[in-house]
C-alpha cells in the first residue's frame, strides 16, 4: 500500500479516525472486482490529501467485520467521509478520482 494509506482495522479505529479531523475510509474486500479497480485512485489521494491533513485508510470487510456492521456497509467498495469521528457523507460503488476528490475537499473545506 502506499506510504500515507492507512490500513484500518476492529483495533485502531478509534486512534486513528474517530480522533477528529477529516478522514475518509475506503471498506472493501480482495475478492471484489470493483474494489480493485478502484485501489489506485484511492492510494493516490491518500498522497495527494495527505499534506491537506486529511487521513485515507482502507478496511477490509473480512478482516474487520465489526466495523463493516457499525457502519452498516451492504456492498464494497464503500467509502465512507468522516469529520472529527462523524460520517458525513458515502459513496459506494466504483466512482471516479475526481468524484471522490471533489467530495473529499469540500468536507475538508
Amino acid at each position: 500500500m502506499a506510504g500515507n494509506l492507512l490500513t484500518i482495522d476492529d483495533t485502531n479505529f478509534e486512534s486513528e479516525i474517530a480522533c477528529g479531523g477529516v478522514a475518509m475510509l475506503d471498506f472493501y474486500a480482495t475478492w471484489c472486482g470493483p474494489c480493485k479497480t478502484i485501489a489506485p485512485v484511492v492510494e493516490q489521494l491518500a498522497d495527494e490529501f495527505a499534506d491537506k491533513g486529511v487521513k485515507v485508510g482502507k478496511v477490509d470487510i473480512d478482516q474487520a467485520p465489526q466495523l463493516a456492521v457499525k457502519f452498516g456497509i451492504q456492498g464494497v467498495p464503500t467509502l465512507l467521509f468522516f469529520k472529527d469521528g462523524e460520517v458525513v457523507d458515502k459513496l459506494s460503488g466504483a466512482h471516479t478520482k475526481p468524484s471522490i476528490e471533489e467530495k473529499l475537499s469540500s468536507i475538508n473545506g
